[in-house]
């Protein structure tokens, strides 16, 4: 009987393996052809480990930079430093906690007994350097979910097990370093002697763990971000107080029925952030524009409203001014390298025109603001009128807001600049923390399908370019804001998640988007559901599933 092969298509290739060839060892063929390194393939629109053996069908190489291999990569950089601290410092009980992203890295702190030091830090880097050469297999293993219970609970990963304890699937994926076990959200390369690009840096009470960048060879520089650091603290420390700052504890609030009290304490909270902002900007006198700029699907709109509420309360006039009023006619805007409208680049708006109207205003002026009609591309004058009394303020909002370029003729005074971002207080687990990008991803998937008759697979499609929009307009300018506010619900994912599963549900498997819907539908299948019934209608959250009081 003849060998067993299998035929696939690779790169317009038809080629032929033996049945136990491993995608590792095609991987191995077409690297120099490839270029960037091979850390996974698709295989039939379905992401595979290289440690696999080849299937029939079509298959494509995932590298590092991909955003599928660089997730991979990242996750796998982790692990290699989890056991370079288990090899050191493991035997006096020392652990790491890998924690939110902060740029292109992941700040993460040690708890027992010990001082982070450069010393420290230095040790464990000479260590994980040490395992790349060594070149040792990241083993996969399935177990049964009651058995990773078990495993965490001895292991003393508390976090995992409270995880697994509502584990709906009946099996369970853990990767193991030599003796050193752990659970992973999502795929890893195969050895450690992939893993040559990293560094790590003393920051605050802990250290950066830092990845590569735009370049998948090269390390990026760690540049301090002081406001989203202290936003994620604080965020991070509330969630620790109310006892909820991992998925399986949010769980846990399900289960015995404290969600409710959870989210009106969130909620409560967050009232009352905001109008100690108010109170703020009303103390600064002379703030006559209030500056806000933010991510997609942060809130903007909802705190916009709830900002000029509390304004209000303090006996101030706020009036909403939204940027996009200011976009160019249509036929003026400029395009990207594709050819199409760039609707995310200042010089899609007329920044003169602003500057001459908020100038105009601050002198006592009256302006006739102009309106954009999005259906017909052009804007329009129909009678909006504005002066600016000894009480009145600006509320502007807009992906520009904090970009000193728009507003270059105001007076600094004048200005009060607002970053708003849903950071999330949330973690998977100990060694898991959770995107903030798929909580906005989520939020943007559930409205957009809701407000614009967008579907889940077109809002997966555009949801990099909209990235690359943030990281080129939005993020190089946070920490210039006064206050950094963060509108992420401590909660939130678990009412989103009966909205977007449907619509994730609803892509095809032989759609290109199909990946990241699987892999978002394995993400909220974490979450036990919480209803929105008793969600408040002023919540920021309910600017994305409906029922809002503001009619966003």
């Amino acid at each position: 009987m003849g060998e067993v092969k299998c035929k696939i298509n690779i790169m317009g290739e038809r080629r032929e393996y033996p049945a136990d060839t491993t995608y590792r060892q095609v991987a191995a063929e077409y690297q120099d052809k490839v270029g960037q390194d091979i850390v996974l393939v698709l295989i039939n629109n379905r992401l595979q480990e290289l440690h696999h053996q080849v299937q029939e069908g079509e298959l494509s190489f995932v590298t590092t930079a991909d955003k599928a291999g660089r997730k991979a990569y990242r996750r796998s950089v982790a692990l290699l430093m989890e056991k370079a601290v288990y090899n050191v410092y493991g035997e006096q009980g020392i652990r790491v906690r890998v924690m939110h992203s902060i740029g292109q890295g992941n700040y993460c702190k040690l708890e027992g007994d010990i001082t982070v030091t450069k010393e420290v830090v230095l040790k464990l880097k000479l260590e994980m350097m040490r395992l790349v050469d060594l070149d040792i297999p990241i083993e996969k293993k399935s177990i049964r979910s009651d058995e990773a219970v078990e495993l965490f609970r001895e292991l003393g990963m508390k976090d995992k097990e409270r995880l697994f304890r509502y584990r709906r699937s009946s099996r369970v994926n853990i990767y193991q370093l030599g003796r050193y076990i752990d659970y992973f959200y999502g795929y890893m390369v195969p050895s450690t002697g992939y893993l040559k690009y990293f560094d790590l840096e003393p920051y605050q009470e802990g250290f950066m763990l830092m990845y590569p960048g735009s370049n998948p060879r090269l390390v990026d520089a760690f540049v301090p971000l002081e406001k989203l650091y202290e936003a994620m603290k604080e965020s991070y420390e509330w969630g620790r107080t109310m006892g909820v700052s991992t998925i399986g504890a949010l769980n846990d609030a399900v289960a015995e029925g404290r969600i409710r009290d959870i989210i009106l304490i969130q909620e409560a909270l967050m009232e009352r952030k905001i109008g100690e902002l108010a109170e703020r900007i009303h103390a600064e006198k002379g703030k006559k524009f209030i500056m806000i700029a933010g991510p997609s699907s942060s809130g903007k709109t909802t705190f916009s409203h709830r900002l000029s509420i509390q304004l209000a309360a303090h006996g101030m006039k706020p009036h909403p001014v939204p940027l996009d009023d200011f976009y160019l006619d249509r036929s003026l805007t400029p395009r990207d390298e594709n050819g199409n409208f760039d609707f995310e680049c200042l010089e899609a708006l007329d920044v003169e025109r602003f500057n001459s109207d908020m100038s105009r205003l601050l002198t006592g002026e009256e302006v006739e603001l102009p309106i954009f009609n999005f259906k017909t591309g052009k804007r329009e004058e129909k009678g909006r009128m504005m002066k600016l009394g000894v009480d009145d303020v600006l509320v502007i909002e807009g992906i520009h807001g904090l970009n000193d370029k728009l507003s270059y003729s105001l007076p600094k005074e004048s200005k009060f600049r607002i970053y708003i971002s849903a950071l999330t207080p949330l973690d998977i687990d100990e060694h898991n923390c959770l995107p903030t990008t798929d909580c906005r991803l989520l939020r943007r998937i559930v409205r957009d399908a809701r407000t614009r008759a967008t579907s889940a697979r077109e809002t997966i499609a555009m949801w990099d370019s909209v990235r690359r929009g943030e990281e080129q307009h939005i993020f190089p300018h946070q920490e210039s804001a006064d206050v950094m506010f963060n509108s992420a619900l401590i909660y939130e994912l678990a009412v989103l998640k009966q909205y977007a599963e449907p619509l994730l549900f609803a892509i095809e498997k032989d759609c290109p988007e199909y990946v990241e819907a699987k892999r978002l539908l394995k993400f909220l299948n974490y979450f036990l559901p919480v209803p929105s019934e008793q969600i408040s209608t002023n919540s920021i959250i309910r600017e994305f599933i409906g029922g809002s009081c503001f009619h966003v």
